[in-house]
């Protein structure tokens, strides 16, 4: 890659104060390691993925996206099914992608694993035609989200204040899912405040905060909360906080390859790592076995 102009995607509508001295600056740290960046600064998820769109239209040897999980989720849609390397900056808040695949946090760090790193192709899991490289979830976390974004629109309080208030409320209103679950074969019926499905194997250690020992074992992993009383949901929700979920003790955990989920409603709330949007039933889940190549460390 060494000398090649690479597409270099950033997520500029996050409010971190990127500007033209800064592109300079990336600029800088990319022509450091013997690339030469062409650098995008989108305001949106559209800008995003039409930005990779015209990366892949002329040929760039590598597409890079420099944002959260959201921004990585959005560029990656576009080079999933191609052989393109694709190169994660992780400038987001929590970075899980990023983390599982020990790219380093540090900027410096990451555009150096671009130019010295190895490709690797990774599984991607896929929702209704929707990617997901982290998680999908129903129920009681796509709620909190919903809430959360409209006391930070309406209100103006900070992320996490919104969701600790978000996460009180869905408490009180004590909502549970009632399911239809097809997986290998079989069809399981459930009324759960809480269902997960990663792409690949979770350690569960809170709603979507968790780690994976790799992410190219072949399989979507299935959670549904266990203990559908008030009590048991706010012990749930405790243990989801505090960082304590275990599998054996609060959850139904199912391997698969690919799983439906239905409901009585026509459509449904589903996030998708960490974004929320409204989709028909029943949900088809399937992986995409190694439809993703990413540039990791050596």
């Amino acid at each position: 890659m060494m000398g090649d102009t690479v597409a270099v995607i950033i997520n500029a509508g996050a409010g971190l104060g990127y500007c033209a001295d800064w592109s300079a600056q990336l600029r800088g740290k990319f022509a450091a390691h013997g690339m030469a960046p062409d650098i995008t600064l989108a305001q949106g998820g559209a800008e995003m993925i039409a930005a990779a769109e015209a990366a892949v239209r002329r040929g760039a040897p590598m597409v890079v996206a420099g944002g959260g999980d959201g921004t990585v989720n959005a560029v990656a849609s576009v080079l999933v099914g191609t052989d393109i390397p694709y190169g994660v900056l992780p400038l987001g808040t929590l970075n899980h992608f990023a983390k599982d695949l020990k790219i380093p946090l540090e900027l410096d760090a990451a555009i150096a694993n671009l130019a010295r790193g190895r490709p690797r192709k990774v599984d991607v899991g896929e929702v209704n035609g929707r990617i997901f490289l982290n998680n999908s979830s129903l129920g009681l976390y796509p709620d909190i989200v919903r809430d959360r974004e409209r006391q930070q629109r309406r209100l103006g309080r900070g992320k996490w204040l919104a969701f600790s208030w978000a996460a009180l409320s869905a408490l009180r209103r004590y909502p549970f899912l009632s399911v239809r679950l097809s997986v290998n074969g079989e069809a399981h019926a459930r009324r759960t405040p809480f269902v997960f499905i990663g792409n690949n194997e979770y350690l569960m250690q809170g709603f979507n905060i968790g780690e994976r020992a790799r992410l190219d074992g072949g399989t979507l992993s299935l959670y549904v909360a266990q203990r559908p009383s008030r009590l048991g949901l706010a012990r749930l929700a405790w243990h989801a906080l505090t960082g304590r979920l275990a599998q054996q003790r609060d959850f139904d955990v199912v391997l698969a390859s690919e799983l439906a989920v239905d409901t009585r409603h026509k459509r449904i709330r589903v996030a998708t790592d960490g974004e929320v949007t409204v989709m028909q039933t029943p949900l088809e889940y399937r992986l995409r076995t190694g439809a993703l190549t990413v540039m990791v460390p050596s």
